[in-house]
């Protein structure tokens, strides 16, 4: 009697613990799109119905941040779970090829492409018996280090260009001021007036089904162009928005209006097919973006805005990496939660392999398992700093890395060695540099942010000897 009640036991407590089942990974990466640009961020113009809804259904964080200001390092620390500095990866691919030489300071050395012997989040998953999927943009690195070499088992549309020649097909034709022919591959044939938008969306529809069909639990990475330069829009929507378009609004671009509603209706598409399909309630669903809001494309018209907060894409003041993120996990996040804790998309890659249990590689990570935060959006994450670095020009900055805790943000220029001291808590808008009036803190982030570039190996620019 006693060994068949210890059997019984057993039995029960086989039962009290259900097997695992790995959910499906959907992860929808919008390429500049700004921390204000969607609804549900404040945006005082763009309409996006479908993320705002699934919004109040999710985990939404407020102080969420990219790695970095540009996209290429972005992707790669996403994928990797390691911090841009650490792989040398700082700048966009093309950027790393052709660094500029007629600045006072030669920027530090980045690799264009993402090493092989780095393991990224899909060759992770894929050992776990996922079927991974690119749709999109991938810009990192050339044809032999595309998304098929890095644990992808279908790649639609990714190339080592950061950006299409146009989103309307054949999407080819010439690009930038060397007029270089590009294109989209994997999307032939197409109809006359497709919109890119909405054809990688049709992709990623047609892989949900074929993984689905398999019974195995897939990852699809849906790397959207959108709202990325050129700037160019359905008519019809942006017809739309140039009629409502009201005065003394800080999002005034017709058309940029546009392409963030086609990303918004983009998302619907993929939400709606996942509840027909019966997937929805196992599958964790992310919305993020690579960097801030793009502010301006040369003497051209204002493109986004991310007022209140400072600058955008390529500087490190909050604009420009500040991002939204929003996470949908049934059974995990709380409905229509939002988080103040930082973050950084680097956080991705432990939370992604925790969730899937998944083994991650041993070695350096720099990102932390959300979890914690994820089912307790007040939990606070046991780490002391996020830091960037940004050895780089671009038009809204100089090189220049940086420190951020919860309160606390140093800002520190190579050009001229100077430091920028914000208390984020008081003046979230980095309005009042105060490095002079506290310099004893200045001086303590300033060393622990030497300490942090030491310890991750990061390059850093040098004077230009052309220059005096």
């Amino acid at each position: 009697m006693q060994r068949r009640h210890f059997l019984s036991l057993l039995a029960g407590s086989a039962l009290a613990q259900p097997s695992f089942t790995p959910p499906n990974i959907v992860l929808i990466l919008a390429d500049d799109l700004g921390a204000t640009d969607l609804g549900c961020y404040g945006s005082d113009l763009h309409e996006t119905p479908r993320i705002d809804r699934i919004s109040r259904q999710s985990l939404r964080f407020s102080h969420a941040l990219s790695p970095a200001p540009v996209c290429s390092p972005t992707r790669a620390s996403l994928l990797t779970g390691k911090h841009p500095a650490r792989l040398g990866i700082t700048i966009w691919s093309e950027g790393a090829l052709t660094p500029p030489t007629n600045q006072p300071l030669l920027p530090a050395t980045s690799e264009p492409n993402l090493a092989h012997a780095e393991t990224t989040l899909a060759e992770v998953l894929q050992q776990a018996g996922y079927s991974t999927a690119l749709i999109g943009k991938w810009h990192l690195g050339d044809a032999g280090h595309y998304p098929e070499t890095q644990g992808f088992e279908v790649n639609i549309g990714g190339t080592h260009w950061g950006a299409p020649p146009t989103y309307f097909y054949p999407y080819s034709g010439p690009f930038g001021s060397q007029k270089e022919l590009r294109y989209v591959p994997g999307l032939a044939p197409g109809a006359e007036g497709e919109y890119l938008t909405d054809r990688l969306t049709t992709e990623a529809l047609r892989v949900i089904d074929a993984f689905h069909a398999r019974q195995k639990p897939f990852f699809l990475y849906l790397a959207h162009h959108a709202p990325h330069t050129p700037i160019e829009a359905k008519p019809a929507l942006v017809a739309k928005y140039e009629a409502k378009l009201p005065k003394g609004v800080n999002h005034t671009n017709a058309k940029y209006a546009a392409m963030v509603e086609s990303l918004d209706q983009s998302v619907g598409r993929v939400l709606d097919h996942l509840r027909i399909r019966g997937l929805d309630r196992n599958t964790i669903f992310i919305i993020t973006s690579d960097n801030g809001g793009y502010l301006q494309s040369g003497n051209g018209p204002r493109i986004t805005s991310n007022a209140p907060l400072r600058s955008g894409k390529g500087s490190l003041y909050e604009g420009g990496i500040r991002v939204p993120l929003i996470i949908n996990w049934p059974g995990v996040t709380p409905v229509g939660a939002v988080s103040a804790e930082p973050v950084v998309l680097t956080d991705l890659f432990p939370t992604l392999c925790a969730a899937a249990k998944a083994p991650a590689p041993a070695g350096a990570t720099d990102g932390l398992d959300l979890l914690p935060v994820l089912r307790n959006p007040a939990a606070r994450l046991a780490r002391e700093a996020i830091h960037f670095h940004y050895p780089h020009y671009y038009p809204t900055t100089t090189p220049v890395s940086a420190l951020r805790t919860r309160d606390w943000k140093l800002l520190e220029y190579f050009e001229d060695n100077r430091v920028e001291l914000y208390n984020l808590a008081q003046d979230p808008h980095e309005k009042t540099d105060l490095a002079a009036k506290n310099p004893a803190k200045a001086q303590a982030l300033r060393d622990q942010l030497h300490a942090w570039r030491q310890s991750v190996g990061a390059r850093l620019p040098t004077p230009n000897p052309k220059k005096p």
